[in-house]
């Protein structure tokens, strides 16, 4: 492992050049997969545990920004989701036994399943009808001799957190709005 002497600026530049590796590896399938399966969507509910589940939040509040019933699943106010809705999850290193729980629950009420992960051999993907790869270290490989700077599974949340934003500007030039549109939609109550 390559030691920094406590050199911030060597190490942003080091983590910001992973986070630019891992999109740039990003299918561009999979950024028109997930677009379509969002706009086809009636509701959307999304996922994910610890850190991941923030970046999920990041994405579901992106996609109430554009005008898009999106919602997170365990919030109190998030409707029961069926036929013509999505659930995406995240699902890094592969499975987590609450996203495996959800993407039955989804498909049993007729919902599509979306899985963004960097374990596509993982139980979350073989159970999921769409899947996003971000190859990224996670929990399920950051033991190696090539780990990021980055500790445990950072790097694949940061490269979420980016990708979501990339996906949320597609979506807002595909759906014809402005930047002040989804301004516009930002909560007021801060």
């Amino acid at each position: 492992m390559k030691t920094y002497d406590h050199n911030f600026n060597q190490m942003a530049q080091t983590a910001m050049k992973e986070v630019a590796e891992v999109l740039a590896r990003t299918s561009a399938d999979d950024v028109e997969r997930m677009c379509e399966e969002i706009l086809k969507a009636r509701c959307v509910a999304c996922y994910g545990v610890g850190r991941e589940g923030l970046m999920m939040k990041a994405l579901c509040m992106r996609l109430m920004h554009l005008g898009i019933d999106a919602h997170y699943a365990g919030d109190m106010t998030t409707p029961a989701i069926g036929e013509g809705d999505l659930l995406i999850a995240s699902a890094g290193p592969g499975s987590f036994s609450t996203v495996s729980a959800l993407e039955g629950m989804a498909h049993q009420a007729g919902a599509r399943v979306m899985i963004v992960t960097a374990q596509t051999a993982g139980r979350a993907a073989r159970e999921a009808d769409t899947v996003i790869e971000l190859r990224a270290q996670t929990m399920a490989s950051d033991q190696n001799s090539s780990a990021s700077l980055l500790p445990m599974g950072s790097l694949f949340e940061a490269a979420e957190l980016v990708f979501f934003d990339l996906i949320s500007i597609l979506l807002r030039e595909r759906t014809g709005q402005t930047p002040e549109q989804m301004r516009g939609r930002h909560t007021n109550l801060e």
